[in-house]
């Protein structure tokens, strides 16, 4: 027989046992990245993998604890602006970025949803972010140096190149940090005696009109800035430089990968393990502002070989012994 005393135990040991018992069954929160980029869109429709890696090794789970919503502007810079207010809208908890312009969409977008930004060119420069140190507001992330690489760029193309006098350079003049860039490869031009040949580009069409003036008044070597418009014309750059026999320097490891003659950056990977770091910071109650923005501290000095070749070009053996990769 069950006493009194026994049933009352029974009965408040069950009423304590509700909260706890509802507590471990609350869902898990389940973060909500949106991902901004003014290229082309990925055949998987997902942002980078070296990003979604990065961000798995912290512990998010793409379809388990973070989910992705991702726009790309296929290198037409007036759908960012929309794209960052319609990511904006669906309530994420954080938005990323990858190139200048959007990042500046993003941050007219928002002021108060976190922003981390990639390769926007040099974030204080170009105004991004009030200074390095403390980029203040919303907004961090990983910068690129380009327009102090620009210089050590030029130099190293015309080590390949001793014989050049005339170089063609190619940026997208809608892009204030690409202008930037294209500045500082005329500064260096002159320290280098050479002449600059400039072909500012805007739309895709105006790809056409740069081959075409490089036909007419060939250049002794190509200087490519890298944005999305240019990354996603690279085929038709890489395979006009090698057809016309033209030595042409890059910014990022993949257009050498892709048949180009050489460039000198930092590994996009890295940069993007680098900003996985401050999504963890920022999802466990970091401010953006706070958070100095980081600069890579590697590049890397690729050489093709095999294109060099293609062009009759001989690389000088003090060249290829300071490459961190030379493609056979």
């Amino acid at each position: 027989m069950i006493d009194r005393r026994t049933v009352i135990l029974a009965v408040g040991g069950t009423l304590l046992a509700v909260p706890f018992a509802s507590h471990a069954q609350k869902p898990a929160k389940v973060w909500r990245i949106g991902f901004l980029s003014g290229g082309p869109r990925p055949a998987d429709g997902a942002p980078p993998a070296a990003l979604r890696q990065a961000l798995a090794e912290l512990g998010y789970v793409d379809g388990k604890n973070v989910t992705y919503t991702a726009r790309w502007a296929e290198a037409n810079s007036e759908r960012l602006p929309g794209f960052a207010t319609e990511l904006a809208g669906l309530d994420v908890d954080l938005l990323m970025t990858i190139g200048g312009p959007a990042a500046e969409a993003a941050k007219k977008a928002t002021a108060t949803i976190p922003i981390v930004f990639v390769a926007p060119g040099d974030a204080a420069d170009t105004g991004l972010v009030t200074n390095l140190a403390r980029p203040g507001g919303n907004i961090t992330g990983i910068s690129d140096p380009a327009t102090e690489l620009s210089a050590k760029r030029l130099g190293l193309l015309k080590e390949a190149v001793p014989s050049a006098t005339r170089v063609a350079v190619i940026w997208n003049a809608k892009d204030r940090a690409m202008t930037l860039r294209y500045g500082e490869v005329e500064r260096a031009a002159r320290v280098l005696h050479l002449t600059v040949q400039p072909l500012s580009v805007r739309e895709p069409g105006d790809i056409d009109a740069a081959l075409s003036t490089m036909t007419r008044e060939r250049p002794d070597a190509l200087f490519l800035v890298s944005d999305a418009l240019t990354n996603i014309n690279r085929k038709r750059i890489i395979d006009f430089a090698a057809t016309h026999h033209i030595p042409a320097m890059y910014e990022f490891a993949f257009y050498v990968r892709d048949g180009g003659l050489m460039s000198y950056g930092p590994n996009l990977d890295d940069m993007w393990g680098r900003a996985a770091i401050y999504v963890d910071r920022i999802l466990k109650g970091a401010k953006p502002g706070e958070l100095p923005v980081e600069q890579p501290t590697r590049y890397y000095l690729l050489v093709n070989r095999n294109t060099a070749k293609t062009l009759d070009l001989t690389i000088p053996q003090p060249l290829l012994l300071r490459a961190d990769e030379v493609i056979q």
